[in-house]
């Protein structure tokens, strides 16, 4: 899952992308509208996690933009201003949840998953293929019952693997959807990350590698 952080005060930010990460999040961070606008259209993201009074391009306007231009991103907007009439403007020009500060980071995180899901066509609450299963809610994987020590990397791999429901994966893709920006293309981690999956899956193998194509399961 990629997530756009959009947050006008730093620490707030970097503290809150430091959280989501912990929970196998790829996240990227901007602190103003004009670098969200500029990132969303450069980037395919899941969630966009949007402050609504920011500088440079205000956060209204970043979201009317993004749900004008077709922008497949599902966005959740925070604000300190928390009434009815507030949600009800933010939900009206195109913001898919609200969630006013102060709020609690599990509360946050139950929301940006939820709004991921709703970003990708239709899944089953658990994924399962040849004897795995993964259940993205409690962050739980097994093979046979018998439960995998995955690190959130890992588990997001599998995941996409997974949801692809046999379509093959590219690279690429596995980079773009997993990690955040600092990820260097030109790296073998989504192959380092491929074969400590493998390692940990056992046998049979379940991951199979499609010359210059990509994984698939």
């Amino acid at each position: 899952m990629r997530v756009l952080m959009v947050e006008d005060h730093e620490e707030l930010a970097l503290t809150v992308a430091a959280g989501l990460r912990r929970e196998g999040m790829a996240v990227d961070v901007v602190f103003d509208g004009h670098a969200a606008l500029e990132r969303a259209a450069a980037n395919a993201y899941d969630v966009v996690v949007l402050d609504r009074d920011l500088p440079g391009v205000h956060g209204d306007e970043v979201c009317r933009t993004l749900a004008d231009g077709g922008c497949p991103a599902r966005v959740l907007m925070l604000t300190a201003a928390g009434t009815i009439s507030d949600r009800v403007t933010g939900l009206g020009i195109g913001a898919d949840d609200y969630l006013p500060k102060p709020f609690a980071f599990a509360e946050l995180v139950a929301r940006v998953r939820a709004l991921a899901r709703r970003a990708r066509p239709a899944l089953p609450p658990v994924l399962a293929r040849g004897g795995l299963k993964l259940d993205p809610s409690t962050r739980v994987a097994t093979r046979d019952g018998r439960r995998l020590v995955l690190s959130p990397k890992e588990f997001a791999v599998l995941e996409l693997l997974l949801a692809a429901q046999g379509a093959v994966v590219s690279a690429e893709q596995l980079l773009e959807r997993g990690w955040d920006e600092f990820a260097d293309p030109f790296t073998q981690t989504v192959k380092v990350t491929i074969s400590r999956l493998r390692r940990k899956l056992g046998d049979p193998p379940l991951i199979e590698t499609i010359p210059q194509a990509g994984y698939r399961i």
